[in-house]
This record gives C-alpha cells, structure tokens and sequence, in this order.
C-alpha cells in the first residue's frame, strides 16, 4: 500500500516538473535601454554643440535615440551653435519651438542621423552614395554624401563639413557641418503654417471716414514701428484716469519683443535691495506708494526712466511733517524721477560741455538743475544740493538708477523769495497814462501863451508915434508889432496842436 502512494505522489511531482519547464518565462522589460557612459548620446550631450543638444531635449527623442544606438551604429550630422543661433532665420526657430510644431522639429533632427557609422576614411571620393537617415516619415528619405569641386567633405550637397571624426565613440560618431539640413516635408509644413499666418493675420478695419471739412477721406495714422518712442509725452500718460499715450511696443504675450515693465522695475528694487544702502527708498516705492506700479507701466508703453535715488542716510533726515502731508511721498519722488534715460557718463559730460543743465521731472513743472563739483555732479542748490554717490546701479536701457547722497526738494520751497524780487523793478507803460499827460502838456503850453498874450498887452506903449529906434530899448511895444508877435505864436500852437493829434 505504501508502494502504490509513493509511486502516485512521484507521477504528481514528475507531471507537475514537466508543466512548469513547459511554460514560457517572462522577463521582466526595461522602460528605457540602458546607455554606457561612452556613448556617443552623451557625449553629444556633453559637447560643444549646445544648440543641438537642446534641441533634441526640447524634441522629446532621448529615447528614440537611445533604441537607435542598441540596434545601430550612428553617424551625427551636427550643425555648429552659429548655424542654429544666428544663421537661422528667426521665424523658422519659431516655427520649430512652437508645441503643435513638435513632430517637424522631430523629423528636422532623425535627419541629421544615418543608421550606419560613416567615418572620414568611408566617405566616398568621386561618386555619390545615399543614405537613408532616421526620418522615416519624409518621403525622399536619402541623405547624399559627396565631395565638393576642391574635394572637401559635402553633406546633403549644400552642408560642408567643417569638422571631421569630431567625436568618436564605440557606437557612432559626430561629423560638425556648416549648416543645417531641412528635410523637404518640414519646408512645405512651415510654408503651409506661414501662409496660413499671414492670411489669418491681417486685421480687421473700419469703413472710411470722411472728413467733414473738405469731404475728403481721412488718411489711417502711420502705425508705430515696436521699439519706437511713444507718441505723447510722459505727462499725458500720467493723467488720472484711463491712458491715453498710446503703446508703441505689443502688450505681454504677443508675438513679437515687448517692454515688461513691471519685471523690470522688480528687477531694479531688487539690485536696489541687493546693493544696501537703499532700503528705504525700495520701501516707498513698493509699499508706501504705488509708484512701483506706475512706473511700470510707464516703462511697458515705451518710456524710459532715470530715477536718482537717495541712500538711506539721506532719507533718514526727513522729518515727519515733510512725510505726513497728504501725497508728500509721492511728490518727493516725482521730483527724483526724471523722463529721459541717462547714465552717469551721459550727465557729466552734460555738465562739463554746458555748466549747468536742468532736467525735466515727473513733478511738473519743477526741473532739477545738474552741474559739475569736485570731479562729480551735483543736483540741486545751496544747501538741499545732493552729489551723485553711487552711479549707475542699474541700467538695462529703460531704467536707470543713480544713487545720491541728499534729498531734493524744488527751489520754491526750501527758500522764501522776497516779493521786491518776485515783481517785476520796472511798471509796465500804459498808453491811456502817456496820452493823459501830453494833453495837459497841451493844455499848459496854451495857457501859458494865453498868459504872454496878456503880458504883452498890458506893456504896449501909449505913445504911438515913438520912433522905431527909441523903441529898440524900451520895454514897451507898438500895436502893430504886438499884432504881430500874436498871430506868430497862435500859428506856432496850432502847429504843436497838429503834431500832437498826428501823433496821438
């Protein structure tokens, strides 16, 4: 009995061996293949080619890559960085670095690849030999090696190889070429998207005006190019309510180059912050006062802005009063503000060319006056001047920063001027006054006539028949030269009398 158990237990191990040697073993798959440290992924990634390597990191073909290399040996066409960064016609790195553009920028790189080690001693000498690249998709997927008319290494007939066998690994090598390749299904794809751009592009416009005065259309306004200074002037755009200066440059987002002004105002709070010295001015700016914000969007609408910061030593000597009024902060630092982009090299050669130079401020129509001192230039007047300390903090071409070691305040209210000098030294004429005293010039001239008239004709001689000559030193008069003497002067008044009507 004991026989017959132990041969029915051995059938059940013998049948039970042969089923588990029967059934397949599975191993377990890796997600990635693993890469030696030798291979020539990473050493492209590691090399000088850093345009490229980025490329394919942004390409999403790291794995794709590394599948090629466990199965072939590989042959890297490699652009140079000056080929992708400035060779390249900007539009069509756009085009590539757009997300919905991924898979043309994909096959743009699987054809720079050959599935084949091609090294300098392989290249062909007179003929020409095609290659198939790892761009699957693209119909004429051949890629020709040649040699040009002196004999240098050509790559896709238009690409000269500049550096041979550069990077030489177990499982492949790096050729650098000139240029880069474009495969044909990646040109007509970025035709097709910038034909449709362009259509999609233009915008819409309204129906024309006509110009009431001359019933004429009005001509559209000349678009600002990006980059160009705004149209009004800085104090328009400061004005309470909406903006109205418009904005030369596009706003966030769009696709061409804009003005972040508000980054780069946080830029230079932060240099301020970072430089020390200057904490109480980034203070004021960000939370006692908007103007951090204003400025900003100043600085997005295209102005450009010279700040002249005072240090923390100087912004501690304001007293309470000169800060509890309302808006006191922000006019003190509208006055530190100047519209116009200067450096310290620009304001010191200003001041050294013409002595004294005054600057437009954000606080109208107060001017702070620039001139040079001791080697350096001083803002301001008498005592509440201040000298540029710390020049250039922070310049990036929209704002700059240049620190002083004073506060300034305009000249009406740090001394009182006298009102013998504020009115003018010399009463304006006035006509109707001039005209009053030549008539009683008039007026007196005929009474004094009048008066002579008189005179003489109480002194004329009773005796008539006086001789001409006994009259020579008399002092009376005949009647006849009496009449005489009085129709001379009547004609010389009403002479004095018409010249002066003329005249008036």
């Amino acid at each position: 009995m004991d026989s017959q158990i132990y041969g029915a237990l051995s059938l059940i191990v013998i049948f039970l061996a042969v089923n588990v040697n029967a059934l397949p073993v599975q191993t377990p798959k890796s997600s990635s293949t693993q890469i030696n440290s030798n291979s020539v992924l990473v050493a492209l990634l590691d090399s000088h080619y850093t345009e490229l390597s980025e490329l394919v990191e942004k390409a999403l073909l790291l794995q794709t890559l590394e599948q090629a290399v466990s199965h072939h040996n590989i042959t890297i066409f490699a652009p140079n960085n000056e080929a992708l960064e400035r060779q390249m016609d900007p539009e069509f790195k756009r085009f590539l670095l757009e997300p919905r553009n991924l898979k043309s920028l994909q096959n743009l790189l699987l054809y720079h690849i050959i599935p084949s080690r091609v090294g300098s001693k392989q290249w062909p000498e007179e003929h020409v030999i095609h290659h198939q690249t790892l761009c699957v998709e693209e119909s004429d997927n051949r890629l020709p090696l040649t040699r040009g008319i002196s004999g240098e290494k050509m790559v896709g007939g238009l690409a000269r190889v500049v550096r041979p066998d550069d990077v030489i690994r177990p499982d492949g090598l790096i050729h650098g070429i000139e240029r880069l390749l474009v495969p044909r299904s990646v040109q007509e794809d970025f035709n097709r998207r910038r034909s449709l751009s362009s259509i999609s592009a233009v915008l819409p416009e309204g129906a024309p005006v006509v110009d009431p005065r001359t019933h004429r259309l009005k001509k559209p306004a000349t678009p600002a190019p990006a980059g160009a200074p705004p149209a009004l002037p800085v104090y328009d755009a400061l004005a309470p309510g909406p903006s109205l200066a418009p904005a030369p440059a596009p706003g966030p987002g769009g696709p061409r180059h804009h003005f972040d002004g508000e980054s780069q105002v946080k830029d230079f709070i932060q240099t301020l912050l970072h430089y020390g010295g200057y904490n109480e001015l980034a203070d004021i700016l960000v939370n006692l006062t908007s103007l951090a914000t204003e400025m900003g969007k100043l600085v997005s609408e295209g102005y450009v802005l010279t700040v002249l910061a005072p240090n923390d030593e100087a912004m501690a000597k304001l007293t309470t009063d000169q800060l509890s009024d309302p808006g006191a902060p922000e006019q003190i630092m509208y006055y530190h503000i100047i519209p116009e982009y200067q450096t310290e090299e620009s304001m010191y050669n200003s001041v050294r060319r013409f002595g004294k130079v005054k600057y437009d401020t954000l606080r109208l129509p107060h001017k702070v006056m620039a001139e040079e001192a001791d080697g350096s230039v001083k803002f301001g007047q008498g005592e509440e001047s201040a000298y540029l300390f710390d020049p250039d903090i922070y310049t990036d071409g929209r704002i700059s920063v240049q620190g002083i070691d004073g506060v300034l305040f305009p000249v009406e209210e740090t001394t009182e001027t006298p009102a013998s000098k504020v009115a003018p030294t010399a009463a304006p004429k006035v006509v109707t006054k001039q005209r009053r005293g030549k008539l009683m010039e008039v007026a007196c001239t005929l009474a004094g006539a009048l008066g002579q008239k008189k005179v003489l004709l109480g002194r004329v001689c009773p005796n008539t028949t006086i001789d001409k000559r006994e009259m020579d030193g008399a002092d009376c008069i005949s009647p006849e030269d009496e009449q005489t003497d009085i129709n001379d002067l009547t004609s010389a008044i009403l002479v004095k009398v018409s010249i002066l009507g003329a005249v008036l």
